[in-house]
């Protein structure tokens, strides 16, 4: 979802909605944010992959820049809790990037990954079980805040001893994070969202001077405590908040397509497949950001050093020189797996097995009883720049 504003951005022909088609971009768009500052809009696949494959044209340096900027009261309580976000992940694109991720990559490394299967597919059949009787007792289910709100903490947790704070402290950070830097926002709430983020940041500081797992990888690699922070920043706001955004967005378009149940449970198709149409049509990350290092031009437009270049991730999952039917559900059609939802190159995520895995695992096992539902409240998404938000998702019999 980009800003509402840029929905109006040239020649609509058709409106945008869930499976709906998209209205026709041009390859590159020159468009305003709410607060008028220029951005490239790139839209097409082959040239947001290009861009994200070349950090040396297009450098990472922007992807956590307020996109409202801050004013000073918010400043002041973010620096009175020492709050601080240098380089380490997806805003780092110096010398020290490589190592970081490659601790980071070895915390998620798919064997560790795949030996959190079983503990997940217990725990996510036993939730199921639950959610089945309300519903077989006619009281309606939020498949959000019963099912997919913290699973991925939960998982995160055991890979790499994440700080023992309680789960809906850590969900209520993340997702302030998440609006402090990437939503348009008046100065009274960027006051209480950094009241929020100030306050956490100062339990990941503790935590990342004396915890195991990664944050002690990291220390023993000789990165100092504010890269330490930094990077369990990333994963708690990133690294689970997007996959349960992402489980959220698949349900909801699964009770949707009923045809994609009925193969899931004949085994006519594969879950697979099913995750990654999941992925190319729901992305959680719809946009992300890059600014020109130099002057160059992309799709035949001219781009300045220091423009700003906002990726179109969920439309280039779209893009009908990839994808045979860009706007259906058609799990494993010819480009369906070329999808950019975890981007691509240098900095693309490091825990897409881990979050193929658990979209895997709930697909499987809350098919059935997405078959016979009926959506009593749709998710709700707040006006961000980058990433889908649902608060709740409602279904009953």
């Amino acid at each position: 979802m980009l800003f509402r504003s840029w929905e109006q951005v040239p020649t609509t022909s058709a409106g945008t909605g869930a499976g709906g088609a998209l209205p026709h971009w041009p390859d590159v768009a020159r468009v305003a944010d709410h607060v008028g500052v220029e951005h490239l809009l790139v839209t097409r696949h082959a040239l947001v992959r290009r861009v994200l494959t070349d950090p040396g044209t297009f450098r990472p340096d922007n992807a956590l820049d307020a996109v409202t900027p801050m004013p000073v009261s918010a400043l002041r309580i973010l620096a009175a809790h020492r709050f601080r976000l240098p380089p380490t992940l997806a805003n780092n694109g110096g010398a020290s990037h490589p190592e970081i991720r490659a601790l980071v990559a070895d915390a998620l490394h798919p064997k560790r990954v795949a030996d959190q299967r079983d503990w997940l597919t217990a725990l996510v059949r036993q939730r199921v079980a639950g959610l089945t009787a309300d519903l077989d007792a006619g009281r309606p289910v939020d498949l959000y805040a019963g099912l997919a709100a913290d699973l991925p903490l939960l998982v995160l947790a055991r890979l790499v001893e994440l700080p023992d704070a309680p789960v809906t402290a850590v969900k209520t950070f993340a997702r302030a994070a998440l609006e402090l830097f990437w939503a348009p926002l008046d100065v009274d709430r960027q006051q209480q969202l950094a009241v929020e983020v100030g306050r956490f940041h100062r339990v990941l500081r503790e935590f990342a001077a004396t915890g195991g797992g990664l944050a002690g990888a990291l220390r023993a690699a000789g990165h100092p405590p504010d890269v330490v922070v930094g990077a369990l920043f990333f994963l708690l706001v990133a690294g689970q908040e997007t996959t349960s955004q992402f489980l959220t967005l698949l349900m909801h378009r699964l009770v949707g397509e009923p045809a994609v149940l009925a193969g899931l449970r004949d085994g006519s198709v594969a879950v697979a497949d099913v995750v990654e149409e999941g992925l190319r049509l729901e992305p959680p990350i719809v946009t992300w950001r890059r600014v020109a290092a130099v002057d160059t031009t992309l799709g035949g437009t001219a781009v300045s050093a220091g423009s700003s270049v906002v990726l179109w991730l969920a439309r280039a999952g779209r893009d009908p020189a990839v994808v045979d039917a860009p706007d259906e559900f058609r799990p494993g059609q010819r480009g369906s797996r070329r999808h950019l939802a975890f981007g691509a190159g240098a900095h693309r995520c490091v825990g897409d097995q881990l979050a193929r895995m658990e979209a895997a695992t709930v697909v499987t096992e809350v098919a059935p009883l997405l078959a016979g539902v009926r959506v009593l409240r749709a998710p709700w998404y707040p006006d961000n720049l980058t990433f889908r938000m649902p608060d709740t998702f409602v279904v009953r019999r």
